[in-house]
């Protein structure tokens, strides 16, 4: 599937129609909204994630992050997803930030922002996907959705960010 077909696509999900295309720099505030409302992050966490946005609306080549956007059929802002090659590999991408505002979870938001990613990835010529999370009882709900998207867990590091919080990384070889 083209660039162009990929950020263009519709998917049908249950009676919910997505759009994914281009994060736009108009998207930023109710991007910043998902993070602000996602418990699970910390302030941290949201600082570095606008970081990473911030680096793929200015100048994504450059900055070596890319982000799509999701949007319901009546324009509302969904979800967004940023990855990146990772530096000094061939084929190997990071899934940096996958996020989709509360109300718009379990509607297949996140599964086409990941596809899409997925796609993109592919046609620059990546192989494999990586995705780093936190083992915390509260991430339990992200690591299935990772696991049901075709991610294999590869990795767990005990007491990574913290006593008792793990790193968990996932890992998909792509077509």
């Amino acid at each position: 599937m083209t660039l162009y077909r990929t950020l263009c696509n519709w998917l049908w999900r249950g009676t919910l129609v997505i759009k994914i295309r281009k994060l736009k720099k108009e998207d930023k505030p109710a991007l910043m909204d998902i993070l602000h409302n996602t418990p699970e992050f910390t302030a941290d966490e949201v600082t570095i994630a606008e970081e990473v946005i911030d680096g793929s609306l200015d100048n994504p080549g450059k900055s070596g992050y890319f982000s799509l956007a999701a949007e319901n059929d009546e324009g509302v802002f969904t979800g967004f997803i940023s990855y990146g090659p990772v530096p000094m590999t061939q084929y190997a991408w990071d899934i940096y930030w996958l996020a989709v505002r509360r109300e718009f979870q379990g509607h297949g938001v996140g599964a086409a922002l990941l596809k899409a990613a997925e796609e993109n990835i592919v046609q620059a010529g990546g192989r494999m996907a990586f995705i780093e999370t936190s083992g915390k009882a509260q991430y339990d709900k992200t690591r299935r959705f990772y696991l049901t998207n075709d991610y294999k867990e590869i990795c767990d590091l005990p007491d990574f960010y913290a006593p008792g919080d793990n790193k968990v990384i996932y890992q998909k070889i792509l077509g």
